[in-house]
């Protein structure tokens, strides 16, 4: 015969009140939890406020520009003188001096830029 030892028997006093308190609070709780989540679900999702999406205005109507405007002047200007710097550097392309200038007159015009290339290119 096996070794079998004695049954050791759990004595549990049911007390029917704090049996069913405990489930009402456990279910009270649980709705509480799902309703705090339901709520702030809704909060971030739905209760969001939307984006407000106007239309852009329309863009100016274009002009012709004016000999007088100096923005139209200046541009003018600056044809010009990349054209002559062009035909001086199509000229003078055995010159590296004179190369030299002519870039630094079309990347960054200065008084400098612009001596040194009639100094140089002529």
């Amino acid at each position: 015969m096996p070794y079998r030892p004695n049954p050791r028997q759990l004595l549990v006093t049911l007390n029917p009140a704090q049996l069913v308190g405990c489930i009402a609070l456990g279910i009270w709780l649980g709705f509480l939890a799902i309703a705090l989540t339901t709520w702030l679900g809704y909060k971030l999702f739905f209760n969001a406020p939307l984006p407000i999406i106007t239309p852009a205005p329309p863009p100016p109507a274009m002009r012709a520009p004016d000999d007088s405007s100096s923005m139209f002047q200046q541009y003018n200007d600056n044809l010009r003188r990349q054209e002559q710097s062009q035909g001086d550097a199509q000229n003078h392309n055995q010159d590296p001096k004179c190369q030299f200038w002519l870039q630094q007159d079309r990347t960054a015009p200065t008084d400098k830029s612009r001596t040194n290339v009639l100094k140089f290119c002529n």
